[in-house]
């Protein structure tokens, strides 16, 4: 048995809608160049062939010629591939690439044939193709996790190995649901059908019912993750059987929290060893990010002024009191400093927190009310729309902080902490962060501190992006924000 028929269906249904929207938009950005440079009128590209010096073709076999050899890289640099689309920013930079190489491509073949291409042609197609290749895809990617959530257009998964580490494993595939895999079952060394492995996820058998679970369950896919008495011979035994029913194999090591770029692969007699970099604390990406920060955040203190200004005269009327909140801190290696917000609360809340440290709906240590007296009318909107955070651009201006990172704790949270926490300081605390787009005050202590960690360890300028660009969804819809 192979893969099932549903299965393929949505794969196939969905790579012809990618390769359909990626004709419209190249055609649009290709075509639509040509009619703004040269309009609807017939233009000429002269070709210098010796002996033939009248050889002219128009830009419109131009333009065509272009769209073609672009839907070729695309398709060439595996863009619709089912195993990157939906997650991750393989998808958007392989379409990247594939758009890059092939204008880069044309640019050569253009300057050593001496064509007198329109370079205005010529540089308005690439980003206006580019850009309306990547919206596409985003449209289709928010279109595939919303089906996923609702368990559709999904790969069907049985996990094998040892009970804890495929455990393990399905915590963390069930928490990214938009990763798109599905755990129907799982293969344990015992085989004890008794007890799920978790809940709603049922043992289907010993290391010799494998085959027999894949074909009854229809699984499409089986991660491997790891076992003592399930040796290398018997995993290549298991891989041709895969390989005969169409079956994808994902191996999961025992590594957690390590993003990609720091896992690379080192194959060594035929062995697929991992090497994994360690985290940098200090260097030039962290300069640039010390610049981004600064150039961003003298920028944000520009051009919200005037709201900034507006926030200052209604915390000051709605109730009596400073505008802004100043609070310790402790930030980048263990050094305290001042974090700014604006006051959300009755200037004397500090006062009155004795009074409901027993009503808390925090995750244990944090200190959060759902439902806080000591919030003004004011602050309360503030914080639904977390604009009581802009003034902690000051302390980004001042190095204090930076635009993202892990959360700023207090000092008495600090103090709480067990050994491996205490990495959260090694980098400055952000105003948001993967805490901020994960929960906020739902998440518990510990996936806090996951998040936090996994961030300082794998922290890159594309990442910060990608996390101020979900801050904004986060902000518009503020679950967990009180």
């Amino acid at each position: 048995m192979g893969l099932s028929g549903k299965t393929l269906t949505w794969q196939r249904a969905y790579a012809s809608r990618l390769f359909l929207t990626d004709l419209a938009v190249i055609l649009v950005a290709v075509l639509g160049s040509q009619v703004l440079w040269f309009g609807t009128r017939r233009s000429e590209l002269h070709v210098p062939i010796e002996n033939l010096r009248d050889f002219t073709i128009g830009y419109t076999l131009v333009s065509l010629s272009l769209i073609v050899l672009w839907m070729f890289a695309l398709e060439f640099y595996a863009t619709r591939d089912h195993k990157t689309i939906g997650t991750g920013s393989t998808e958007y930079k392989r379409i990247v690439d594939a758009s890059a190489r092939i204008f880069g491509l044309t640019a050569i073949v253009v300057f050593l044939l001496k064509v007198d291409l329109a370079r205005g042609y010529f540089l308005t197609a690439l980003p206006m193709g580019l850009l309306l290749l990547l919206i596409g895809r985003w449209v289709w990617r928010q279109w595939l996790v919303a089906r996923r959530r609702e368990s559709r257009y999904v790969h069907r998964a049985i996990v094998v190995g040892e009970r804890e580490k495929s455990v393990h494993v399905v915590v963390g595939v069930r928490r990214d649901a938009a990763a798109g895999i599905f755990v129907v079952g799982a293969i344990t060394e015992n085989g004890s059908v008794a007890q799920d492995l978790v809940d709603g996820v049922p043992v289907l058998g010993d290391f010799s019912h494998v085959l027999q679970a894949i074909d009854e369950s229809r699984a499409d896919t089986v991660i491997f993750t790891g076992a003592d008495n399930f040796g290398p011979r018997r995993l290549r035994e298991l891989g041709w059987e895969l390989q005969a029913r169409k079956v994808d194999l994902i191996m999961a090591p025992a590594l957690t929290d390590i993003a990609g770029p720091r896992i690379h692969a080192r194959p060594v007699s035929g062995l697929p060893l991992i090497q994994v970099d360690f985290p940098a604390f200090q260097g030039s990406r962290h300069a640039a990010k010390r610049t981004f920060d600064l150039i961003f955040s003298g920028l944000g203190l520009l051009l919200l002024s005037p709201l900034l200004a507006w926030i200052v005269i209604a915390v000051r009327r709605d109730s009596d009191g400073p505008a802004f909140f100043y609070q310790e801190r402790v930030g980048l290696n263990g050094n305290h400093f001042r974090m700014i917000k604006f006051r959300s609360m009755v200037a004397d809340a500090e006062d009155q927190l004795p009074t409901l440290l027993d009503q808390s709906d925090g995750n244990g240590v944090l200190f959060k009310l759902k439902i806080d007296p000591r919030v003004t009318k004011v602050g309360s909107f503030l914080r639904r729309c977390s604009l009581d955070e802009l003034p902690q651009l000051i302390n980004v201006f001042l190095g204090h902080m930076s635009l993202v990172g892990p959360r700023p704790p207090l000092a008495k949270e600090v103090a709480l902490y067990v050994a491996y926490a205490e990495r959260r300081l090694l980098v400055k605390p952000g105003i948001t962060g993967l805490w901020q787009v994960s929960g906020r005050s739902d998440l518990s202590w510990e996936d806090s501190i996951r998040l936090d960690l996994y961030y300082v360890e794998n922290w890159s300028l594309i990442g910060d992006v990608i996390i101020l660009y979900r801050t904004v969804r986060a902000v518009v819809k503020p679950n967990g924000a009180y």
